[in-house]
């Protein structure tokens, strides 16, 4: 199956897909491929893999830690890169994103970069700091691969934005539920319901929606009005507070996705 197949099959089921995000080489590098497998094992739909970067401008604490720890641990755009290759050496089959910031890509090469992501296994690219107005030589290289590139809409974008970004992003168009960084929060915002409603109108693919995410209830609430739901900061702070890292990050996905 094609790369960008798979993730349009996965939307395709008759429930909202659940992705979650975790930091490749977090805390180390053989514990972030345990727990993606086990999150894979356990009901995750599609992963966001995170690649670490010294500014990464969306984030909130928590994973900014825990991409400075990657950092820190040796993780390069290369090893990440590795990295997914051995995940699906482990016959993980369901579609990774690539999360991470333009650049390290930049640096690595944009060509190369993609060409050697095709052949690890990626199903496509999220890079938060690239506006799809700058983005025609990564969406070209992606298309030719086959790759989805999808990009970000928050709640302040105007009816013109929204049109441009739900146009030009393959795959699904990420809808951050609050304005601001990423981080597990309390309670979902009161407006995300409009919001969602405003960029239906303009979206032919479908839409997900992360940043802020933590509980069942926040799930399924968004999970109601949205095609998929993406989880990061809550699902590495369950991690980091577990001695078995894996099991924790399968109960959970269990205990998200019921």
């Amino acid at each position: 199956m094609q790369p960008l197949e798979a993730i349009t099959n996965t939307f395709a089921q008759k429930k909202p897909a659940f992705m979650p995000y975790f930091t490749l080489g977090y805390p180390d590098l053989a514990t972030s491929l345990d727990v993606i497998e086990a999150c894979a094992a356990a009901g995750a739909d599609m992963m966001e893999l995170g690649v670490p970067f010294s500014d990464p401008l969306a984030d909130g604490p928590t994973i900014q830690h825990s991409t400075q720890v990657a950092l820190q641990g040796g993780m390069t755009v290369e090893k990440c890169l590795t990295a997914v290759s051995h995940l699906r050496a482990r016959h993980i089959t369901i579609p990774f994103m690539l999360m991470g910031y333009i650049n390290p890509i930049l640096a690595y090469g944009l060509e190369q970069f993609v060409a050697a992501a095709a052949q690890a296994g990626v199903n496509g690219f999220i890079v938060p700091d690239l506006p799809p107005d700058e983005a025609d030589e990564l969406a070209a290289l992606s298309a030719a691969h086959n790759l989805a590139l999808t990009y970000l809409l928050s709640p302040n974008s105007s009816d013109e934005r929204i049109k441009l970004v739900t146009q030009k992003s393959t795959g699904f168009t990420y809808l951050v539920s609050v304005t601001g960084i990423t981080g597990a929060r309390q309670e979902l915002s009161q407006a995300l319901g409009d919001f969602i409603r405003r960029v239906r109108v303009h979206a032919n693919g479908p839409l997900a929606v992360g940043f802020g995410i933590s509980t069942r209830a926040q799930v399924e609430a968004v999970g109601a009005l949205a095609d998929g739901v993406i989880i990061g900061s809550a699902l590495i702070k369950a991690v980091d507070a577990a001695t078995d890292k894996a099991e924790a990050a399968a109960r959970f996905v269990q205990e998200m996705v019921g």
